[in-house]
């Protein structure tokens, strides 16, 4: 008996989650309540891990992030760079790396962004990082701001395992690449609304104009209009969005 009324008071003192991975009411409330102690420093990331106890994992903890100016930030995530500047409601999620090297340029992230799990953004040798509103960077990602900047426009959507590289080596002949400089084309740009399918690689010096949508394995190594759809190694443009919408309109017509 005394085992089982353990066990009671154990669960009753415990958030729990609903079938199906949606957050219980009582787990909000759990949820609630700490995240209006959430803070960036010591105390205010731990009332971060204490209110994510019990609940559910990856996109379906996100929802923690609007409850609180600060947003939330991961148990398990990352944060390593002196020069990071944090919009309002920002989610960062389990082993997300935020990470400088030398000489490194900021990070800036807009309201309301989402970095997933695994994902790791990192500025050196110049090189600075901006993300802008309601854009998600989701699992696996690696935005990596070497030498040349990335900058990211508003409610852009980038999925799982894609890889942005600002840089890359010199590999003139008569000495080893490692002993060699990076070196870059010049920033990588992605316009507002933009899409990159899952683990599209983008090197230097391109710009992904807005709307513009890149198929999922695409290698992009040149500009990508707006509202244009590139895919391919390398990506070239396929089509316009335009016609997509024109080709569905005459479908219902016909």
């Amino acid at each position: 008996m005394s085992q089982r009324v353990s066990e009671l008071q154990a669960t009753a003192s415990r958030p729990t989650v609903d079938d199906g991975n949606l957050p219980s009411r009582r787990w909000r409330r759990w949820a609630g309540l700490w995240m209006r102690l959430a803070g960036h420093g010591r105390l205010g990331r731990l009332a971060m891990r204490i209110a994510a106890w019990g609940g559910p994992p990856y996109r379906a903890r996100s929802f923690l992030a609007k409850l609180n100016p600060a947003g939330f930030i991961a148990a398990t995530a990352t944060l390593y760079h002196p020069r990071l500047r944090l919009g309002r409601h920002i989610y960062v999620g389990e082993g997300a790396v935020l990470y400088h090297g030398g000489g490194a340029g900021a990070i800036e992230l807009g309201d309301r962004v989402h970095i997933y799990d695994q994902a790791c953004l990192e500025t050196s040798a110049g090189g600075g990082l901006t993300i802008g509103t309601d854009t998600s960077i989701h699992m696996r990602c690696q935005l990596m701001a070497h030498v040349g900047s990335i900058r990211i426009g508003n409610e852009v959507a980038i999925a799982q395992g894609c890889a942005l590289y600002s840089y890359d080596h010199g590999i003139a002949a008569g000495s080893s690449i490692r002993s060699q400089p990076l070196v870059s084309k010049g920033d990588i740009v992605i316009e507002d609304d933009a899409w990159l399918g899952a683990h599209v690689v983008v090197l230097s010096g391109v710009r992904i104009g807005r709307g513009a949508v890149i198929t999922a394995g695409s290698l992009v190594t040149r500009d990508v209009p707006a509202n244009a759809i590139a895919g391919g190694v390398p990506a070239r443009v396929l089509w316009n969005r335009s016609d997509v919408a024109s080709s569905a309109a005459a479908a219902q017509s016909a």
